[in-house]
C-alpha cells in the first residue's frame, strides 16, 4: 500500500466493487521458508462481502499446506498507467514521472471447504462470468461428458477465504492541483504504457465504479 493518505480515502465499499468486478486476483499463503506461496486465482465473493470462494489444483502447494484455516492475503488489481511530467503542463518542471494504478489488498484466512460443495462452487463460478457474455447463452456443466466432469473435479478442492481486513491504494494524481489532474487523465487515456487506460483516465477525473455491491 502506498504510504500517501491522499491515496488511501476512498470508501470501502468502492474496493469491494472492485474485488466483485475483476473476479481475478493473486494469492498469497506464507511459505515454510523465507518466499510466500503465490496463486493466481479466479473467485466469487460472497454476497454479504465477507469471504471469498475460490478453488486450486491439488498439485498446487498452497492446496498442500492448507490443511487447516491459515492467515493468507488476497491481492486485486485495478487500471494501472505511466504519467508523464510533461502531461502537467507545468511551466516550473518541477514534475517528476510517476505511475497511477488502483489495487485492493484483502487479509484474512484461507480455509478448506468440504468435497460436496466443489460443484456448487464451480457452477457458481463459471455462471458469474457466463452471465457477463450475455446475450450469449450461457455455458453449463451439464453440457460435459459425466464422466469427464467428475475426472477433471478429482483433481482440484475449494477454499474458503475469510475477509478480516481491506486495505486499499487508489493513486490517480489526488496529490496535484486539478489542471494537472486534467492533464495527466487527457493524455493517459491515449497510453500504450499501463492496463485500462480509458478507465485509469475516468478515474483520475473522478469518475468510477460507485454502485454499491451489497
Amino acid at each position: 500500500m502506498h504510504p500517501n493518505p491522499a491515496f488511501r480515502n476512498e470508501p470501502e465499499i468502492l474496493h469491494l466493487n472492485l474485488v466483485r468486478v475483476r473476479s481475478f486476483g493473486m494469492l498469497i499463503v506464507p511459505g515454510d521458508d523465507t518466499l510466500p506461496m503465490i496463486s493466481h486465482i479466479p473467485y466469487v465473493l460472497a454476497e454479504d462481502c465477507l469471504s471469498v470462494d475460490l478453488h486450486l489444483v491439488r498439485s498446487n502447494p498452497i492446496f498442500r499446506a492448507t490443511t487447516t484455516p491459515r492467515p493468507a492475503m488476497l491481492v486485486v488489481n485495478g487500471p494501472d498507467g505511466y504519467v508523464s511530467p510533461d502531461w502537467y503542463d507545468d511551466p516550473t518542471h518541477s514534475q517528476v514521472p510517476t505511475w497511477n494504478y488502483v489495487v485492493v489488498h484483502l487479509s484474512g484466512q484461507l480455509e478448506p471447504r468440504p468435497e460436496d460443495s466443489l460443484r456448487a462452487h464451480l457452477d457458481q463460478l463459471s455462471a458469474e462470468f457466463e452471465q457477463r457474455l450475455a446475450p450469449k447463452r450461457p455455458w453449463l456443466a451439464d453440457k460435459m461428458p459425466p464422466e469427464k466432469l467428475t475426472s477433471m473435479m478429482r483433481s482440484i478442492g475449494v477454499f474458503r477465504f475469510r475477509i478480516e481486513a481491506i486495505d486499499g491504494t487508489w493513486k490517480l494524481n489526488q496529490n496535484k492541483v486539478q489542471a494537472h489532474r486534467e492533464g495527466a487523465a487527457t493524455h493517459i487515456k491515449a497510453s500504450s504504457i499501463g492496463h485500462e487506460t480509458d478507465e485509469l483516465s475516468l478515474l483520475i477525473r473522478g469518475i468510477g465504479p460507485t454502485k454499491p455491491v451489497a
